[in-house]
Order: C-alpha cells, then structure tokens, then sequence
C-alpha cells in the first residue's frame, strides 16, 4: 500500500455522499507498499479501507479484483468486502482515479514472522485456493515469465551500480527461466494471491486472521503462489533461507492440500521465478518512483540475495518438504 493520490477534504465530502457508512471521523493516508493509493477511513458506523488505483492497475482488472473478494467473502474466508456505494456499484471514481471502499479486518502484520505463523498461512494459503476454486473468471499473470525481460530492458546498468556482477546473474537467471518455463501447463493451475507477503497478512496471536490486497492475483500454478510465500515468509536478512519456516510453510500447505510430485519436483525452479519477478519490479520502483510519493521503494538487492540461494538449491528438501 502507499499513497500517490493526495485526497482533498471536499472531494472525500463529495464521494461519501454517494455511500450509506456514515460520515468521516478520521481519515489518513497508508505509507506502506508500492502500488495504489490507500486511505484509513473510520466513519461513525465503523472503519474502511479507501484504495484508488494507480500506475500497474489496469481498469479493465478491477471487476475481476471486486468479484474475487466478494466470492472470498461470502464463503467465509476471510478478506476485505467490498462496500457498495448507493448506485449499487462498489467501483467508484474519486480524484480521477478508479476508487474502491473496503471493510476494515482486524488483525497485525507481523514483522519477522515466526515458524508458527508461516504454518498457520501455509494453510490460510492452501483454504484460499480451495476456496477460489470455483471462481469462474480468469485473469492472465501480468507480471509472469513473459513480463521479466521487458521489465529488464534497460536496467543492467542499475543492476550493476547496485551491485557489480549483478547484471549477468539475472541475464542467466532471466535465460533459464525462460528454458525451463517454470508455470508450465501441467501443474495444477487456480486463482492465486500472487503478492501475500507479511504485510498482506493479518494474524491474531499466532493465527492467520485475513488476507488483503489482491490486486495482483490472476490464473496461475497454484504452487508458484506458495513459492511467493516461501520467498516472503521464510528468508531472514537477505539469502539466509530460514529451513524452519519454509518446513513449516509446506506442512500447513500440505495438511489441507498435498502437492503433487510435479510440484515438488519444480518448487525449486517456482521460488527462482517468484524472485526474479520481485526483483524485476523491485528494481523499476527502485528508479520510477515520484520523489513526492508517501511511499518507500523497497530495495531489489533483498531478491538478488534469495535469487543467490536458489541458484543453489537441488529439490524440494532444500525448502523443508
């Protein structure tokens, strides 16, 4: 999350109009991630999240984002609701950015997750797959494999200022990848988060409480989205790979949804995948954010240090399954 839209009193006066939850008690903007613009809302009748869409959403994306939560929500699994305004419609327009209220969830990211708390959302992540799917609707990777070189295109000097030897680590990286075609067709494939990092989670003690920011999930290998977590969830300062945490990880996954021997045999190669992906965007926030945005820039060299440690990893054993 982040801030990039600046919301003026008067036009969250105006938009609020449009919506049965009462009037503003306290409004402000959220600093954290790197995509859209999001607001803290508390109202009379209770709290909400604002987002307005910004930079990578494609408007065309954001039906499928609001059915994806609603079909989340009304199975129980919890995530944030989306709030319809008085036309019915919970897609809104405010300071001339697509604009969505969401229910408040209750809950605290944790910041250096522990063993426990990857078991209990390997499992939430395994439950939400089995709950999208019967989702119907279908949304291609944006940022898959086809993604990555164009992302790369005229970045290696980056690279390299950041770290010298870089760029021809993830030219191989980016050449292998490619090869191998890691999301092949023959693994089971769903509705995926794509992006559940810690501060996409809400725990309450060490229990899994809800999930949020969906708008990178799309149709893909149901285990590359457990190869994101690994990557998120399971490394500690860098490349040091907690073997605790990932065990963990898999075993919640796999007390609710065994992987098949395909995905074992390619979650090496999936976490490999997963990195370059968030070091790709990584790397283009790192040099594309506004210098006036309410947002810090994440900083890719933290995926080129697990990328070192997935270069080196053989089988699934490495991660702890």
């Amino acid at each position: 999350m982040a801030v990039y839209t600046q919301v003026s009193d008067d036009a969250l006066e105006a938009f609020l109009d449009g919506y049965h939850i009462g009037r503003p008690r306290s409004f402000k903007g959220i600093a954290e991630g790197v995509e859209n613009s999001n607001y803290y809302l508390e109202t009379d009748q209770g709290r909400f999240i604002l987002t307005l869409f910004e930079r990578r959403a494609d408007p065309k994306d954001l039906p499928y984002f609001v059915a994806l939560k609603q079909h989340l929500a009304a199975r129980g699994f919890p995530c944030p609701a989306p709030v319809a305004a008085s036309d019915g419609e919970p897609l809104q327009t405010l300071e001339g950015r697509p604009a969505l209220v969401v229910t408040f969830l209750d809950g605290l990211s944790p910041k250096r997750p522990n063993a426990a708390q990857c078991r209990s959302m390997g499992e939430a992540l395994a439950r939400m797959h089995a709950t999208l799917s019967d989702f119907d609707q279908v949304r291609e990777n944006a940022l898959g494999p086809a993604s990555w070189p164009l992302l790369w295109e005229g970045r290696s000097q980056t690279a390299e200022e950041l770290q010298p030897g870089l760029a021809a680590l993830i030219e191989d990286d980016l050449a292998e990848t490619a090869k191998a075609r890691p999301q092949s067709p023959h693994l089971p494939r769903g509705t995926i988060h794509a992006d559940l990092f810690p501060d996409n989670a809400f725990f309450l003690d060490e229990k899994f409480s809800g999930a949020i920011d969906f708008y990178f999930a799309c149709t893909d290998a149901l285990a590359y989205d457990l190869a994101v977590c690994l990557n998120s969830w399971a490394f500690e300062d860098g490349r040091e790979y907690n073997y605790s945490k990932g065990a963990a990880m898999i075993a919640g996954y796999e007390s609710v949804r065994p992987l098949e021997d395909a995905e074992r045999t390619v979650l090496p190669l999936l976490c490999r995948g997963a990195a370059l992906r968030f070091f790709m965007t990584r790397l283009v926030d790192w040099t594309d954010t506004p210098a006036d945005a309410l947002v810090r820039p994440k900083n890719p060299l933290e995926y080129a240090d697990r990328l070192a440690f997935h270069r080196q990893a053989k089988s699934v054993a490495d991660y702890g399954g």
